[in-house]
């Protein structure tokens, strides 16, 4: 009898730690970072419907960020710092309440283009998506926390790495830049090719890419 309580006691001693070590799992702060395209071919640019849209899909998971996550917003396109220069860091925080950042970045998102028609950020004549993933993988580090991209582009990479629109294909990635990083999502991908042969393609070579560049998970959405 005594072994048999000793046996139920342990069990439920593992199980509580199961428990706490799941909960704490859960509880992880993470690090969302949220790119923009700001190139003349991207929908984001000139379709006030699809910004808003798009920023209302691209906030969801900052909704539920736990305490101590971090969330940072740039933009992408022309191969030039002074062109993006719109930049926001946050960490969620008693002050900062995850839905409260959210509503702020859905809200930013969905303005771009009247952003972009007041003049107050510029549409830009190439896609430099490789370039950007490349800059960010110097600034974050997975290692550090889960970390999950989220890119709202249209995919073309425009760039002297490849021109993807025209049926070229993305280069390897020169090493593990992004081992460990939890996701990699683009929100778009495909828009204005109006093939989904064409979306399929691209689709594909980001997923390859992604495999090698270390990301854990993939999705490129056409539509959601």
């Amino acid at each position: 009898m005594r072994l048999f309580v000793l046996i139920v006691a342990i069990l439920g001693t593992l199980a509580a730690v199961f428990v706490n070590r799941a909960a704490e799992a859960a509880e992880a702060p993470r690090t969302v970072v949220i790119g923009l395209d700001l190139s003349k071919s991207n929908p984001l640019v000139t379709d006030d419907a699809y910004a808003a849209r798009a920023g209302a899909k691209a906030v969801e998971e900052i909704e539920t960020l736990p305490p101590h996550s971090r969330v940072m917003l740039r933009t992408f396109g022309s191969y030039d710092v002074t062109a993006n220069a719109l930049k926001v860091d946050q960490v969620i925080s008693a002050r900062a309440k995850p839905d409260a950042v959210a509503d702020g970045l859905r809200i930013l998102i969905a303005n771009i283009p009247k952003l972009v028609r007041d003049g107050k950020l510029e549409a830009q004549g190439f896609t430099n998506i490789l370039p950007f993933l490349d800059t960010m993988s110097q600034v974050v580090d997975c290692a550090a926390q889960p970390t999950d991209y989220i890119l709202l582009t249209d995919g073309f990479e425009d760039s002297e790495y490849a021109k993807l629109k025209a049926g070229g294909k993305l280069p390897a990635p020169s090493s593990d830049l992004f081992q460990g990083c939890a996701s990699l999502t683009i929100l778009g991908l495909g828009q204005g090719a109006g093939s989904p042969a064409v979306t399929q393609r691209v689709r594909h070579e980001w997923r390859d890419w992604a495999r090698a560049a270390g990301f854990r998970h993939f999705a490129g959405l056409y539509d959601w």
